[in-house]
């Protein structure tokens, strides 16, 4: 009956509920059935985004981030910028915790139930390019769209063909006012025409990124130099 009705959590947890009377018991049996949906609507999210690594906030380090006016770091945990359909930019060295960041905030929005889908900016040119050849992009853009949240890291580490910009800059347009970007780039916005390699579209692209949005600054060494010189044997 469990299977007809599909109530999947419910086997798994009714002898384990403590109760003084049946009302206590159904409530609670259905409470387990909803915490379970809810994790595993939660669990769904988290493999859709495909993040590389799965990074939380805790213990998360902002002191190297600085924040520009109107905006805070409660004010991006709280994921205000994402019910707003707000973008964010985090640009700064190799290793400063960028990528952490938008990962974490990728995370927090799963758990709250967005749809979020996480891409390194060149793995995401060459599947436009590839779904571009097979005849599947629009189905792909369609998936896209379903997204909230679509984070975009390391824009900048490899330059694109002329068609692979011009594909990412579809996909960034088709989110403008829409939906909510996050980008994390080593690159200020001023040398990222040595990716895109044409000027008119990289000024293009920023406007859009930039407008309802909040840019973020990363300082300081690299973390993962920190911690491989803090485990080095003094010479």
């Amino acid at each position: 009956m469990c299977k007809s009705l599909h109530l999947a959590h419910v086997m798994e947890a009714y002898e384990t509920i403590p109760f003084n009377d049946r009302t206590e018991f159904l409530l609670g049996v259905l409470q387990a059935e909803l915490r379970g949906r809810e994790t595993s609507r939660i669990q769904r999210l988290m493999k859709k985004a495909r993040f590389p690594q799965m990074k939380t906030l805790d213990g998360y380090d902002f002191t190297t981030v600085t924040f520009p006016i109107h905006c805070s770091r409660e004010y991006l945990t709280d994921l205000t910028f994402l019910e707003r359909k707000e973008n964010v930019m985090m640009l700064g060295k190799v290793g400063t915790g960028k990528t952490h960041f938008a990962t974490a905030l990728g995370v927090e929005a799963c758990r709250r139930g967005y749809e979020v889908r996480f891409f390194r900016v060149h793995d995401l040119v060459a599947m436009l390019q590839e779904k571009y050849r097979t005849g599947t992009l629009n189905r792909f853009l369609r998936e896209l769209q379903k997204a909230d949240l679509l984070i975009l890291d390391e824009m900048g580490f490899v330059p694109f063909h002329k068609d692979g910009a011009e594909l990412l800059f579809h996909v960034i347009s088709e989110c403008y006012e829409q939906r909510s970007v996050i980008v994390t780039s080593n690159l200020e916005f001023g040398q990222w025409n040595t990716v895109f390699g044409d000027a008119r579209l990289t000024a293009a692209l920023v406007d859009r990124l930039v407008h309802h949005a909040h840019v973020l600054a990363f300082t300081g060494e690299s973390y993962r130099l920190q911690h491989a010189l803090s485990g080095a044997k003094p010479s």
